[in-house]
């Protein structure tokens, strides 16, 4: 993904916590190093043993701030990563895996593409867990997966940036069902994730809960015939291979995800 005015001046490589040191990262980090590194596995850990690096998605009262007040629980977002593997040219986020998947979304509006994000990589998986609360089928849209995609000058007819997954839901994390992904030349993408800019942030008064205000892309579980699922997986689908060129490198390359909300909930 292109962020707008950022420029990408080191390859954000650094220690991890033990819980995610599985995978090293260098600014010439050759392909082959990047594929032979083992997948994340993080088990249950949850969002109160994950530090907020940034401060922008602090937790209160067990969950997080809802707009109009009172706290939206912790467990309508991810608490889990269950598992992760990059592709070539990941990196960006890594070092604040997994607290930047966790809780709400960090949008930056339709502009610009919001950075609280781990950047996949090409082709690169991650399965993402809810702990004991559940997507279920209930009116309309019962989750959101934010990415971070924007439109060229704020208007999505002029061109969107953006970084294309396929998304799964499962009730045991063993059996997956896909929602069909079968992008085209241009928009709209069907039910692709990472087509639709991310308004809700922290502190903006927006929803990340409310399907008609928090941007990202829809999804019902009725469209692929469920009525619950515990379980959410992302799948970069892909473009152009990145550089192999250790010069040129990117580290951010694949679907960013910012988070993954719940709008009908097991436990509200």
């Amino acid at each position: 993904m292109r962020f707008t005015s950022i420029v990408y001046a080191a390859a954000l490589c650094g220690a991890m916590a033990a819980a995610t040191a599985l995978l090293a990262c260098s600014s010439t980090a050759t392909p082959d190093a990047v594929d032979a590194a083992p997948p994340i596995s993080l088990g249950d850990a949850g969002f109160l043993d994950a530090p907020d690096l940034d401060g922008t998605k602090t937790a209160v009262d067990g969950g997080f701030a809802a707009p109009e007040g009172g706290v939206i629980r912790a467990d309508r977002f991810v608490t889990q990563v269950v598992s992760a593997t990059y592709g070539d040219c990941a990196g960006f986020g890594l070092p604040s895996m997994p607290a930047v998947v966790l809780g709400p979304p960090v949008g930056a509006g339709a502009s610009a593409g919001g950075l609280d994000v781990v950047s996949l990589g090409f082709k690169g998986e991650i399965v993402l867990g809810f702990g004991d609360n559940a997507i279920v089928d209930g009116p309309g849209v019962d989750f959101i997966v934010f990415e971070n995609a924007f439109y060229v000058s704020g208007d999505p007819k002029l061109g969107i940036a953006k970084d294309l997954a396929e998304v799964s839901v499962s009730e045991d994390g063993i059996t997956w069902t896909p929602f069909p992904c079968m992008p085209g030349a241009s928009a709209p993408y069907g039910t692709c994730a990472g087509w639709h800019a991310v308004y809700s942030a922290p502190g903006n008064g927006i929803s990340p809960v409310d399907p008609a205000q928090a941007g990202g892309d829809l999804y019902d579980l009725a469209e692929v015939g469920l009525t619950h699922a515990r379980f959410v997986k992302i799948r970069d689908l892909g473009g152009t291979p990145c550089s192999s060129d250790p010069a040129s490198k990117a580290t951010n390359d694949g679907f960013d995800l910012d988070a993954v909300a719940i709008v009908n909930a097991a436990t509200p």
